[in-house]
């Protein structure tokens, strides 16, 4: 007969309690609720979206992964810290609770009222993702296709992309409901891997049924690129559609949204895929001149000039044997190296995963997290900041991440290193001398 698992009572922190604590380093809060709800969707009816000012992002999802501890630690949550945890639901509070206590944390307490209490106070302080709206649940986007409207947006001409590289398959094998396949290639070229001219991007946008008022949810699905093989790309689906958004915010698209964890997220909380095929529905006109936001793209010219200025960052969204030149990237770039001046963005692994920006569900991670990592290479806010990789699309992703904080200077570097080695111009290896 398997025994109950032991619950441990753990002390509770009134909301006065609480709000003295704020701001100090050895008081640590944990948000238990969805990632989106930490983000600043509404998922209770809370008076004010967000989390508590300074909170860590820690879903109560995550217990189901083996190496929940390494997430912890990973987030520099220590057991010196005491803790404070709290969520929608007092249950799950405990339950995250009984696992800090199982792995060596000792001090502490539970905060039950941040619906009641703090969420309806404007002097206790919150935080929030600037353009969370554009970061959309599964959740979220179930209820627009059932319904036709989702909170917070109110734009009943819409169209779901399921992105992918010359990998129709990753669609076939099944997509969400009402979801159209979209290939990269329509919008960015082959040759270049630099968008498209604006005449072909108004002719794939108006073909997929798209013009500058239409609202966009774009998702991939990820299945773990194999770098033998010919096009690894072909398998890093979801990193293709912040590829697209990025293109489609350059050409005029004005509610360009990302599925939050991309297929993997849809899979997550139970809902079921198709293999229907649905037809794109083309418009007449794109409705406004392309590209309407040019400013969201760095050609050559410009991104040499940034390297020359202290107020401007050319970061390199690579991973470190990329940017020290131990390899290039790709199976199609043989330069091996860095521009001379990049800032080192920090990727993940290889070309085809982005595991510092995201969490292992796939979901964005924490805006605090990425802005701190950034910031200590010398990424801010008040700089403008180009991101660039191999060839636009971890750039682009590391773009919509600055975006959604609020930032106000950012760009993609389209042509990144292919562009730059294929030019033959001057470049770096080995790590960069401090």
């Amino acid at each position: 007969m398997n025994s109950k698992p032991q619950l441990f009572n753990i002390p509770s922190i009134s909301t006065g309690e609480l709000s003295g604590k704020i701001g100090k380093n050895e008081w640590q809060l944990i948000d238990v609720r969805p990632i989106d709800a930490y983000n600043g969707w509404k998922l209770k009816g809370e008076t004010r979206g967000g989390h508590i000012k300074g909170a860590r992002s820690l879903p109560i999802k995550w217990l189901n992964y083996i190496d929940w501890i390494e997430i912890v630690r990973a987030k520099d949550i220590s057991p010196e810290h005491h803790l404070v945890i709290y969520g929608y639901d007092k249950s799950e509070s405990h339950k995250v609770a009984n696992q800090f206590l199982k792995a060596g944390y000792d001090d502490i307490r539970i905060y039950n009222d941040f619906l009641i209490d703090w969420t309806s106070n404007n002097k206790l302080p919150m935080e929030i993702l600037k353009r969370y709206k554009n970061l959309v649940s599964a959740n979220w986007l179930n209820e627009l296709i059932k319904t036709g409207s989702a909170p917070e947006c109110n734009n009943n001409k819409f169209v779901i992309c399921h992105a992918h590289y010359q990998n129709k398959k990753a669609y076939d094998d099944g997509h969400i409901p009402k979801a159209i396949e979209l290939d990269t290639n329509l919008l960015e070229s082959s040759e270049t891997w630099n968008r498209r001219s604006p005449k072909e991007l108004k002719t794939s946008l108006e073909k997929l049924g798209i013009n500058c008022d239409t609202t966009v949810i774009l998702y991939g699905r990820f299945s773990y690129p194999n770098n033998d093989d010919p096009f690894p790309g072909s398998s890093a689906g979801h990193l293709g559609a912040f590829r697209c958004a990025f293109i489609m915010m350059y050409a005029g698209v004005k509610d360009v949204k990302i599925l939050n964890g991309g297929l993997q997220s849809w899979i997550d909380e139970g809902f079921e895929t198709t293999t229907i095929e649905y037809n794109k529905k083309p418009v007449s006109d794109f409705g406004t001149s392309i590209p309407s936001c040019p400013e969201l793209v760095v050609d050559l010219a410009e991104a040499k000039d940034i390297l020359k200025s202290p107020n401007k960052n050319l970061v390199s969204v690579r991973s470190w044997k990329e940017f020290i030149g131990e390899v290039s990237g790709y199976n199609y770039i043989e330069k091996k190296g860095r521009i001379p001046g990049a800032v080192f963005g920090n990727c993940g692994t290889d070309a085809y995963h982005m595991e510092n920006y995201r969490n292992l569900d796939h979901t964005t991670r924490e805006h605090q997290e990425i802005e701190k990592m950034w910031a200590d290479v010398g990424i801010t806010h008040d700089k403008h900041n180009a991101f660039y990789c191999g060839t636009g699309w971890r750039g682009s992703e590391a773009f919509f991440n600055a975006w959604l904080m609020g930032w106000q200077k950012v760009s993609v570097f389209d042509g990144g290193w292919f562009e730059w080695s294929s030019k033959g111009l001057d470049y770096e290896t080995g790590p960069p001398k401090k």
